[in-house]
């Protein structure tokens, strides 16, 4: 970790795009904090995007088309989704200057989000970064079953089928492990990370 920033003084974006280039991401200590942090982590998680696994429970809800799968629809929403307090979790790490800087990766076409709707409810969705041939996931939210399940899914399709080489996960969770997250020390994931910002992907969204 590094220093903070001070209060008030938002995320530059070019500062922001620098620091996930290195493997450095933000975070804050909960909602109502105005201060951010940078995140180093010694161990770093990722999705291998030749690897990932779809249980067959979730492959029959994908089949069934119990979700209709939007890229970029909604970002607010899903920020907002992201960011909701829920009885398993009652804080969030998403403060006012994370959402002002992610918003603004958004307008740049930096940002990007898989999204589930069901009658036209948002019910699910995840948000990350884009860079190279690179998806840094920030986070997930549902509001119904296995949402969020097939908006990962979606996403692992979708970069696979445009050339992204690294799905980033920052860490490593039981829920992420079933869908076959590992852990690497943080010397190799940044040896990927800088193979992986060599080239180009197709536009994601």
């Amino acid at each position: 970790m590094t220093r903070p920033l001070a209060p008030g003084s938002g995320i530059p974006t070019d500062l922001l795009l620098r620091a996930y280039a290195s493997g450095v991401f933000p975070m804050a200590e909960g909602a109502d904090d105005p201060e951010v942090f940078w995140v180093r982590p010694e161990t770093r998680g990722i999705i291998p995007l030749d690897a990932f696994h779809l249980p067959k429970s979730l492959a029959k809800t994908i089949r069934h088309g119990a979700f209709e799968i939007a890229f970029d629809r909604d970002f607010a929403g899903v920020i907002e989704g992201c960011a909701e307090k829920r009885p398993e979790r009652r804080s969030t790490w998403i403060n006012r200057p994370i959402r002002e800087a992610y918003t603004r990766l958004f307008e740049l076409g930096h940002c990007h989000t898989v999204e589930a709707w069901r009658e036209g409810r948002l019910a699910g969705g995840l948000y990350g970064v884009t860079l190279g041939r690179v998806f840094f996931g920030e986070s997930m939210f549902s509001r119904e079953r296995d949402a969020s399940k097939v908006c990962l899914a979606a996403l692992v399709e979708r970069l696979n089928a445009r050339g992204f080489q690294l799905l980033d996960t920052q860490f490593t969770t039981e829920h992420l492990k079933r869908f076959g997250a590992v852990d690497v020390p943080r010397r190799k994931y940044e040896r990927v990370l800088e193979e992986a910002l060599k080239g180009e992907a197709a536009t994601f969204g």
